[in-house]
């Protein structure tokens, strides 16, 4: 397996790939790699037969007091998970080479990044789509996969490839999860065993609501307080817990009525760490299996 540094020399790559008849698979990613990565380059396999990893922990995307200066990293051990996963190459550029001394452009985005996460992070979409843009113009036309985890971001994507007419085609894969539900995410190893365990609270809550919502339970308002009422005792802070269109992203009121397919998402920070997680409520399957016992409070099946 390959690992290209210079920018020049990864498009050089897929574009050789492409010359011999390969269809290019990009999986863009941050390092800290787990299962949930792997998962993607796996479902890229499926669709490509040259398979490329980006890794790059984008300074543009985190704001002044954010995580940009611990966020893990491990190289070695990530292009290790890469080859085993079925990789051809990966891509670890040094923020010089993605920002070139005197860089001053930016793609700028819209609504569809103006609510939840993007109401709490100024500028952070903005730093992903100019990231994800210069990784779309460096490996050219291809397909790229990102994880439903992180909806909002694939929705932002994949709003500015239409509208920029970039040659990729975006792909959304399921959330992977830990056994107990967790999503997996590689802020998960910021938690201490005590906050591992409280934060069984986010799966916890967009299962009571998801169950609910199979149900027939339709307003919004019920829907957010069943999952925010999970969360809110172990949450050291909640950036929002909200209902919005699953395509829009916008959001609905405490009154509204849901459609039959419809955005569960939430924000919260437990142990240091801000954790986000969202279920399509009509469309993803429940985290937990559950069933409710005489007290009312909500057991998993063995």
């Amino acid at each position: 397996m390959e690992i290209w540094r210079a920018p020049l020399d990864f498009r050089r790559a897929c574009d050789e790939a492409r010359r011999r008849g390969a269809r290019v698979g990009l999986v863009p990613t941050m390092g800290a790699l787990h299962r949930g990565h792997q998962a993607l380059i796996e479902e890229a396999r499926k669709h490509a037969n040259f398979v490329v990893v980006s890794i790059f922990v984008n300074p543009t995307q985190f704001g002044p007091n954010e995580d940009f200066a611990r966020y893990p990293r491990d190289l070695e051990g990530d292009a290790k998970k890469c080859a085993d996963a079925g990789a051809h190459g990966v891509f670890a550029p040094a923020p010089a080479d993605m920002y070139p001394p005197g860089d001053e452009t930016r793609v700028h985005v819209g609504a569809t990044a103006a609510g939840l996460c993007g109401a709490h992070r100024p500028g952070h979409f903005e730093g992903v789509a100019t990231v994800v843009t210069k990784l779309f113009a460096l490996v050219g036309p291809s397909i790229a996969l990102f994880g439903r985890k992180d909806y909002q971001q694939l929705k932002v994507i994949e709003r500015f490839t239409r509208d920029l007419f970039l040659p990729v085609e975006v792909v959304g894969v399921r959330t992977v999860r830990e056994p107990d539900g967790l999503a997996m995410s590689s802020r998960n190893a910021y938690l201490s065993p005590e906050a591992r365990a409280q934060a069984l609270a986010i799966p916890q809550g967009l299962s009571a609501a998801a169950r609910a919502f199979a149900a027939g339970e339709r307003r919004a308002g019920m829907l957010t307080a069943l999952a925010r009422g999970h969360v809110a005792p172990v949450a050291s802070s909640i950036d929002y817990v909200d209902v919005a269109d699953a395509d829009t992203l916008a959001v609905l009121g405490p009154e509204e009525r849901t459609p039959d397919r419809v955005l569960l998402a939430l924000a919260i920070r437990i142990g240091g760490a801000r954790l986000i997680d969202n279920l399509v409520l009509g469309e993803d399957p429940i985290p937990l299996d559950v069933t409710t016992t005489k007290e009312g409070d909500e057991a998993r099946h063995a």
